[in-house]
Parts: structure tokens; sequence; C-alpha cells
């Protein structure tokens, strides 16, 4: 299998707390799909929320507090640290070193680990070189084709500034036709505290997006944040809609039908 000649052979994971309490099985996808590209994953089991709902909600000393854990936690191995989640990548990346700029001690690890810290489509395609997987049955349905559509979540995207990888990615599994949603750079509407602090706009926003799945006739939606596809799976129950979501990693997952193969390709 064919990776990037200085591809890291250990990483760890960072699983954010919606993937561990209601999605795990996203996190899971995460797992095998590195393990079968000769990734060894490490899993903190100290982990814990990174504090962005705290920094969002302007408790920034609690968030400096849990900042400070998770770091502690992060920095027991030097391997790069993954995360299933735009947001929370983008709370590590950026807002860590913001939060601790001023402490002697947790301001330069909070660089450090900013620095090793990479969102799961980043870390396949810009650090092991991974551009196309192939797949047997990618669809686990009936179809031949896997009709699915890709929502750009607004950390992923606007935060760290990741557009392609995803994309990338998912163009380049056998058996599934990508179907571009109109509009489909708009936010959901979810954004945390907002759903709840401005329920009607949040809810609005859903509208919005759920009718630009609707208008793009696909069986899936497919994100890099679960927190975005919870928000967009709701909305789709209750217009009693039979499209999934699936996290990028449930689509990329080699098990139980899907082989990643030797056929890769570096950029």
């Amino acid at each position: 299998m064919t990776l990037k000649s200085d591809a890291p052979r250990r990483a760890q994971l960072f699983a954010t707390c919606l993937i561990e309490t209601l999605r795990p099985e996203a996190g899971m996808a995460v797992v095998r799909v590195l393990e079968k590209l000769g990734v060894t994953v490490e899993f903190p089991d100290a982990q814990t929320c990174c504090g962005q709902p705290a920094f969002n909600g302007g408790a920034w000393q609690d968030a400096r507090a849990m900042a400070k854990y998770t770091l502690d936690v992060l920095s027991k191995s030097k391997a790069p640290i993954v995360v299933p989640s735009g947001s929370c990548a983008d709370m590590l990346v950026h807002h860590y070193p913001e939060l601790l700029a001023s402490d002697p001690q947790y301001g330069p690890l909070a660089q450090e680990i900013s620095a090793r810290t990479y969102e799961f489509s980043q870390f396949l395609v810009d650090v092991l070189g991974v551009t196309k997987i192939s797949a047997s049955d990618v669809s686990r349905l009936t179809h031949d084709v896997l009709r699915l559509t890709y929502h750009p979540s607004c950390h992923l995207l606007r935060g760290l500034n990741i557009t392609q990888a995803p994309r990338e990615l998912l163009a380049g599994v056998e058996g599934v036709n990508m179907v571009e949603m109109p509009s489909a750079t708009e936010c959901c509407g979810f954004g945390g505290l907002f759903a709840i602090k401005m329920a009607d706009i949040s809810s609005a926003m859903l509208a919005r997006k759920l009718d630009a799945i609707e208008s793009a006739q696909v069986e899936t939606v497919v994100g890099c944040d679960v927190s975005c596809l919870l928000h967009i799976a709701g909305g789709l129950h209750r217009r009693g809609v039979n499209i999934t979501t699936k996290h990028l990693a449930e689509i990329l997952d080699p098990a139980p039908n899907i082989q990643i193969t030797e056929e890769m390709y570096l950029p």
C-alpha cells in the first residue's frame, strides 16, 4: 500500500463528545479506515470535551481549564492527532493557542499540539497522501450506485479552510454518484448553542438546507461533523423524508463490505 514516504504510522484519535456518546459508529469507522491504511490508532481514554461549548458561551475560564486538561492528555504521545470533526479540530488548532497565549506553560504546548492536529479528511489527503479509495460495494444497499451529496460544515470550511479533501475522497470511491446540492456552503443552522438560543432562526436555516438536500434527490447526506449531521437527520425525520446521514468515515469504512485496496495515488 503506497502512502507518502514520510506518512506517520501512528495517530491519536480525539473522538469528540458527540461521536463518543451519540454516534460511536462514526468513531469506529475512523479507526477501521486508519488501521486499513496501516496507521496504528492510539486512543487516550482520559480524553473528554475540548471545551468548545464553554468557549462559544463566553465561559472562557472554564474553556481554559478544559483546554489545559486536554493538552495534558494529548501531550503524552508525540503522534499526530486526528479529529473526526471540523469544529473540534478548529478549537484545538486555532482557539487553544488564543485562549492560552499568555500562559508560559500551556501557551507553547497549545502551539505544539495545534501544529500536529488534523481533521480526519485532512489527515488522509494531506498527511497520508490518500486521494482515491476503491470499494467493491460502498452502498450497502441493493442499488448499484449510491447517490449522495456532501454538506461542508462551517468550521471545517471557514475555520480550517478545508474545501477539497472530503470531496476528493468521496469522488474516488467506486459506487458513488456525487450530486451537488444547491447552495451547499450555506450553514445548516446548528451552530451549537446558537440552535438553542436562536431556535427560530436555526429552524429557518435548517429548512433551507433540507429543501436543498431534497432537491438533489439523493439517498445519503455525507458530512465531516456529526453535530451538523444529527441536526440535519432530525429535520429529515420530522419531514418524513427517507434520506440517511453518514459521517465521511462511514462511507470510507472498509467493514463490512468496503475494501480499501492498494490503488492509492499521491497528489
